[in-house]
């Protein structure tokens, strides 16, 4: 009996340490760092640091801001894709467009696709954009 409940408790431990992402709550969860209501799905971000604190973003940039302001250990960074909104995306999978012709809720006209699924001179990877950005 003793031995059962000590294989219970270290499953228990161990599931307990794997993070996943929730799922962004449109129209009811609020931006981490703007507080703003989280809507536009074509935009939304999301972080869930290595402890699996969930933080939600209404905009690219918010993310992009929070962590220039704050380190965090993370397990999980995603983003939308724009061309399938809703669709997170890690963001080593993903390039950044800034065009004016792009509406983010911020103003910073700022979205995410899939890497290699648009050819321009405009895409930037995570790295380049977190030091880009202003």
């Amino acid at each position: 009996m003793k031995f059962s409940f000590y294989i219970l408790a270290i499953v228990f431990v161990f599931s307990a340490c794997n993070f996943e992402p929730e799922p962004i709550n449109y129209g009811e969860d609020n931006c981490h760092f703007c507080q703003m209501t989280i809507v536009e799905q074509a935009y939304s971000a999301q972080m869930v640091t290595d402890k699996g604190k969930q933080y939600k973003y209404d905009a690219i940039e918010c993310l992009v801001n929070d962590m220039n302001q704050r380190e965090y250990q993370t397990s999980f960074l995603l983003v939308s894709n724009y061309d399938k909104p809703g669709k997170m995306l890690p963001v080593s999978e993903a390039e950044f467009v800034q065009n004016d012709s792009l509406r983010s809720p911020m103003g910073a006209n700022l979205a995410a696709v899939k890497k290699e699924s648009r050819d321009s001179d405009e895409l930037q990877d995570w790295e380049e954009l977190k030091n880009n950005f202003k």
